[in-house]
């Protein structure tokens, strides 16, 4: 199931998080060397990664750039928990990608959300109204109330990407319906730039088994990849 992945380096970033932590415990596992990011490096799982403390809603590019140096791929699970962490994924992302063009790391993988496609950006100011994966119940009952709830989420989430976008790092930005706390199956549907038609949910374990999946192959690189169940 697993490549040998003995000498490839990771670093994971927000390795504390729900898919932080399932993206440490599975490459360690699978025998990754890994670099663990977090706020509190206390709050890691006990597994054999080398930590590095960093803030990522103000950390610098040369504060990061030791735990992205020597990487062969960055996966980062970046993303605003409360309404007050809103803009931590386009500021943290933005000091992410400096450090690694100045370390000369090119691989960057991250968790976006299904609803980005269609959120309005500096970078995308007319995106499609609806993402062709998408059906009847989510285009006008479902999506519309969550976009209202999560504004400042998700705007930080389509800035996020225009980042990426704007890089010129072989990135590719993961795109997931509802999260659940699931175990991890490795059975889940992808598509190239557009969410899955009734996939309405995925677990984090299995987000995080396609992101590591996802670390070399060069299909998905500036891709946004849909995925769900």
């Amino acid at each position: 199931m697993w490549r040998s992945n003995h000498l490839m380096k990771l670093t994971i970033v927000a390795a504390t998080g729900g898919i932080g932590r399932q993206l440490l415990e599975q490459a360690v596992a699978a025998g990754y060397d890994v670099t663990a990011v977090a706020r509190n490096p206390r709050n890691l799982s006990p597994v054999q990664a080398r930590a590095v403390a960093a803030d990522l809603a103000s950390a610098t590019p040369a504060a990061l750039q030791p735990a992205v140096e020597g990487a062969d791929a960055v996966l980062s699970a970046l993303g605003a928990r409360t309404k007050a962490d809103a803009g931590v994924a386009v500021n943290g992302t933005k000091a992410i990608t400096e450090a690694m063009r100045a370390s000369g790391v090119r691989r960057i993988i991250v968790v976006s959300a299904a609803p980005i496609g269609t959120v309005p950006s500096p970078g995308r100011p007319h995106p499609p109204r609806h993402d062709p994966g998408d059906g009847f119940v989510v285009r006008y009952l479902a999506d519309p109330v969550v976009k209202r709830v999560l504004r400042e989420h998700y705007a930080d989430l389509a800035r996020m990407e225009d980042v990426l976008r704007g890089s010129g790092l072989d990135w590719t930005a993961v795109r997931p319906p509802r999260l659940t706390d699931k175990p991890l199956t490795g059975r889940y549907r992808t598509a190239y730039g557009q969410n899955i038609r009734r996939g309405l949910f995925i677990s984090r374990a299995d987000v995080a088994h396609y992101m590591l999946w996802a670390v070399d192959q060069p299909a998905t690189f500036g891709r946004t990849v849909g995925i769900a169940d």
